[in-house]
């Protein structure tokens, strides 16, 4: 058998033992880190781009001392933070939905093994076991997919806050 091969059988059996919401988990833990990259990305790549764009605005401004400009100053800052904080909301939202998925999976893997219980009775081990597994595994995939995203978003965030506050201090009155 391929590497290949043996990896794909290994991912299908961890699906199968772990029960149809490992399928919701991987959906929600993709949504998350699509928007995550799409985040490094906007961050890192676009972001330099607005901040030029707006301080280059702003300093063709003839007036910056005004009541009006200073409007237009915190206007131009909002904007900025409102792009730059853009699905940071929905990153953490999945974060918190991940571990409650994992907790569904007890749920329902807890039901296989009660089933399997009023069916044969306690005597059957190795059918309860497929329960538990299916109980256990997506608490887990749940906790794991959460925390992988637990340190890039809270970068993320505290990323976009010092970008926001390096565009205030760039738009300084002259």
């Amino acid at each position: 058998m391929t590497l290949f091969h043996e990896a794909f059988i290994s991912i299908r059996d961890f699906f199968e033992a772990g029960g149809n919401v490992l399928w919701a988990i991987l959906f929600v833990t993709m949504i998350m880190w699509t928007l995550i990259i799409e985040r490094l990305w906007y961050l890192y790549g676009v972001m330099p781009k607005t901040v030029k764009r707006v301080v280059e605005t702003w300093d063709s401004r003839a007036d910056t001392t005004s009541w009006y400009a200073k409007r237009i100053r915190d206007m131009m800052i909002s904007e900025v933070s409102v792009e730059a904080r853009q699905y940071l909301l929905m990153i953490k939202t999945l974060m918190a939905v991940l571990p409650l998925l994992g907790l569904l999976g007890t749920v329902t893997g807890m039901v296989q093994v009660f089933d399997v219980m009023a069916i044969t009775g306690t005597g059957n081990a190795r059918l309860m076991a497929g329960g538990v597994s299916a109980a256990t595994i997506p608490t887990m995939s749940g906790l794991v997919a959460a925390l992988s995203g637990l340190y890039l978003a809270t970068f993320l965030e505290n990323k976009a806050n010092s970008s926001i506050d390096h565009v205030g201090d760039l738009l300084v009155h002259h």
